[in-house]
């Protein structure tokens, strides 16, 4: 009996006690935050319709134009990596210089307009004015023992050259010379590159969110009431296509910058997509997407500076996505988000 009451068996000190307490709210603690953890990212059961997809674009090479689709109501494939069509991906090609630094619009404007267009399963067709069109098949690609050592914004990836023929053509397009570009691909078949360290608070980014070479993230959507909101604090408007989104959002019902606060968007009937981080802009919409001309006044970057900063070091308009159900959307499909 004695041995019942004796501390050393069971201790009832104040101190123990204390200690049994802080125990208790270090599992709790634990316990609350593997609740988070697998919480955090649970699809919604219910969705409320927000509109349909008026566009969608496709851009073969990073910074050029979109690709020419002329076929209505084509689907397009949407998977961790990218979108694709027909075998063909979404910023699958890059240009580099001889540094292999990477080499975009930001710099040299007119490369929004070297033209694309699918001409077989596995071959595109390259336009700009003033040189003969350029013929690329993915499976007839110059093979090199030697990768492409190259990296966006600071993130290192191994890339593959597509040849000097190709090199040559994208030197004439964009330096007015015979070399010091190159025209380089993405050949893995998931996303591989670390996520943008910009971006790396934000709680719902995944690493495979990375994409191919994509600045951030594999999808991108805009609002279309949110840039007519904008377009009505401009001087002179602009197309939604300058802020390269691969989705257009047209809305039932008018609401710019409704998107700032969903979390959760379903294209169609599969697609399933989770709103990871805000699109802040760089001085890439400031170039008309249909004459390569900068706007000289640097709108529409200088109005957004204005009333869309945020904490941000840059205005913010679109929103990054990441897949978290693969599927097929196309144009006027219907856009859902969650409903809470």
């Amino acid at each position: 009996p004695a041995a019942i009451g004796n501390s050393s068996t069971f201790d009832l000190s104040p101190k123990a006690l204390i200690g049994v307490g802080v125990g208790l709210m270090a599992a709790g603690g634990a316990s609350y935050l593997l609740y988070r953890h697998l919480t955090r990212d649970v699809m919604p059961q219910k969705w409320r319709r927000v509109g349909t997809v008026q566009r969608i674009h496709f851009f073969p090479v990073k910074s050029c134009a979109p690709m020419e689709i002329s076929k209505p109501g084509v689907e397009f494939d949407c998977d961790v990596l990218s979108m694709s069509f027909e075998g063909i991906r979404d910023r699958t090609l890059m240009v580099v210089n001889d540094k292999n630094e990477m080499i975009t619009a930001r710099v040299y404007p007119h490369m929004t307009q070297i033209h694309s267009k699918k001409i077989s399963a596995n071959k595109l067709m390259f336009s700009y004015e003033g040189l003969p069109d350029l013929e690329l098949d993915f499976e007839q690609l110059e093979s090199s023992s030697k990768d492409v050592h190259t990296s966006i914004w600071g993130v290192s990836v191994d890339v593959m050259p597509c040849g000097d023929r190709i090199n040559t053509w994208f030197s004439q397009a964009i330096l007015k010379k015979e070399s010091g570009l190159k025209l380089v691909h993405y050949p893995y078949p998931k996303p591989v590159r670390s996520t943008n360290p910009r971006l790396k608070h934000m709680p719902f980014l995944r690493q495979e969110d990375s994409g191919t070479f994509n600045d951030a993230t594999s999808f991108m959507l805009m609002n279309l009431s949110s840039v007519a909101d904008l377009n009505t604090r401009l001087k002179n408007p602009v197309d939604a296509l300058q802020f390269r989104g691969n989705f257009e959002l047209k809305m039932d019902v008018d609401e710019p910058y409704a998107e700032d606060k969903w979390q959760w968007l379903r294209i169609g009937n599969d697609a399933v997509f989770r709103s990871v981080a805000p699109c802040t802009r760089c001085i890439l919409p400031n170039i008309n997407a249909k004459t390569a001309e900068r706007d000289i006044d640097g709108e529409p970057l200088k109005t957004l500076r204005s009333y869309r900063l945020f904490n941000f070091s840059s205005p913010a308009l679109g929103i990054h996505l990441g897949l978290r159900l693969p599927g097929k959307v196309k144009t006027n499909d219907v856009v859902y988000v969650e409903d809470k």
